[in-house]
């Protein structure tokens, strides 16, 4: 019996394969359609989960099993003081594999040595996500056919992403690999990685705080940038759709309208992350609404809104639009707080 803690936890071979099979069972999903009848996958997620905890039951749905767990420790018996070793004993009896979010790093670690059944850590604080990291390793062996010899760029918090710590790891195993990392001082990647992952491993690595001079530095040809925790963006795709539309968009409208700081941004992006809630949509409508000018104001202004608000209303509610909006958000803010501490 094996268990997944680590992107690690397979080598490059077994990597290799889990790949393939992924890549075939998304092009003939009917051929899958069975793999698991009759089994149970057990969801233990002690924090709140949308992306991961759907993917793992989707997945397990879509190919013949069956699901069951909790989405809170609130409704576990962990609010009752129960260990994870305990818990884990228990569901060990109830489903065949049992894929584990914690807060605390280390847990799903601590419920393998306990458990009769293989466990996967599906983020354990800000230490490892291997599916995720799984789930990149994917994506950019499908856009460059390859994981070796390409420049990828992490931007963001490298400090605590889990994510990034795991996709260092793992890529660090491929030759010719260069690391460009970008973020702020105070959200560098710990020492821990830099030492003993990127220095250890002898791959290139260079430290910048703003993403023009990464981008400066890179023809783009075998570049992919990472933005957030749930995906991987191709750098064309990165510099058209979120830079020059929509990253221009905000700098466009903002700039002109200098009663909205960045607590109004700050509060547009908490909507658009939890819009799965359907009051939020409606928060978020409201508060672009909130935006629009009085009756006294300009022409001028009241066209550059009705652009503004029918971009950000499109972007809201597409999936895809949405996801890289936010980003865009993320990046702007980061920007122009940059510009503000050099002046």
């Amino acid at each position: 019996m094996r268990h997944l803690m680590s992107p690690l936890d397979f080598d490059l071979d077994e990597l290799d394969k889990v790949l393939d099979l992924a890549n075939d069972i998304e092009k003939n999903p009917a051929k899958y359609a069975h793999a698991c009848d009759g089994k149970i996958m057990a969801t233990l997620f002690y924090e709140p989960s949308t992306r991961t905890r759907l993917s793992f039951e989707s997945a397990m749905l879509r190919l013949g099993g069956k699901v069951l767990g909790f989405s809170s420790a609130d409704s576990s018996s962990a609010s009752k003081g129960e260990s994870v070793a305990d818990t884990i004993r228990v569901v060990s009896c109830y489903a065949d594999i049992c894929a584990m979010r914690h807060p605390k790093e280390g847990a799903p670690l601590v419920a393998s040595m306990a458990s009769q059944i293989p466990v996967i850590n599906a983020g354990d604080g800000g230490h490892q996500h291997p599916t995720q990291t799984l789930t990149d390793l994917l994506t950019i062996r499908s856009m460059k056919g390859r994981l070796d010899n390409i420049t990828i760029g992490l931007c963001g918090d490298l400090k605590f992403g889990r994510t990034v710590h795991s996709l260092i790891e793992a890529l660090v195993r491929y030759e010719g690999v260069k690391f460009v990392l970008i973020s702020p001082e105070e959200l560098k990647v710990p020492d821990y990685i830099r030492d003993d992952v990127l220095k250890a491993s002898g791959h290139e690595f260079e430290e910048v705080e703003r993403l023009e001079d990464a981008s400066k530095q890179n023809d783009g040809k075998n570049a992919i940038t990472v933005l957030d925790e749930s995906h991987v963006y191709p750098w064309d795709e990165f510099q058209k759709k979120v830079v020059e539309e929509k990253v221009k968009t905000l700098k466009w409208y903002f700039e002109q309208t200098e009663e909205r700081g960045m607590s109004f941004l700050y509060h547009l992006t908490e909507l658009l992350r939890n819009s799965e809630e359907h009051i939020n949509i409606a928060r978020y409508a409201y508060l672009l609404s909130r935006m629009e000018p009085d009756k006294d104001s300009s022409r001028e202004e009241k066209e550059a809104y009705q652009i503004f608000s029918r971009k950000m209303y499109e972007w809201g509610n597409d999936a895809r639009e949405k996801r890289e909006l936010i980003t865009a958000i993320y990046l702007y803010v980061y920007l122009k707080r940059d510009k503000e501490e050099q002046k």
